[in-house]
């Protein structure tokens, strides 16, 4: 077995969610969040940051760590156990450029409801609950904006 460490970000602006459609040779298709493996060299949150920017083209900041996901899946000669780091990230607006040579082909942010139902897999899903949770506290207790930002909302 191999075991492999990704990282990725559940990115939000203005409430929505940032969700990836990816079909790669009609082999696997669906919506995704954005995340990929980490480089020899870099930190979990460097990777995060990077894996979103490369796939959806969006700049997004880090603001706290979700947790974890775990999964197994076949790969070319052996089983591969990936872990994947998630973080909760804010973006500063809707722009999105999807990473037609990594086969996404459409980006775009949705409700959460829209959102959680367009994933694919259960643990993304799971991952998009917990995130959209830790938001919402955020928002809770004003500490989702920056000063400057809840100084312009007044």
């Amino acid at each position: 077995m191999i075991e492999t460490v990704s990282c990725g970000g559940v990115v939000i602006h203005k409430g929505k969610l940032l969700v990836l459609y990816k079909d790669y040779k009609n082999r696997y298709v669906g919506w995704v969040l954005p995340k990929g493996t980490v480089e020899i060299g870099e930190t979990h949150q460097v990777t995060a940051l990077r894996e979103v920017k490369e796939e959806s083209g969006v700049d997004a900041q880090i603001v706290k760590y979700i947790g974890s996901s775990q999964y197994l899946f076949q790969g070319k000669e052996d089983t591969i156990n990936k872990t994947v780091h998630w973080y909760l990230m804010k973006s500063n607006s809707f722009y999105t450029k999807p990473q037609r040579e990594e086969y996404f082909l459409d980006a775009g942010y949705y409700k959460f409801y829209e959102a959680y139902h367009l994933l694919k897999f259960s643990d993304e899903k799971y991952i998009l609950r917990k995130a959209y949770n830790a938001y919402l506290e955020l928002r809770k207790v004003n500490n989702w904006f920056s000063k400057e930002e809840r100084n312009n909302r007044r």
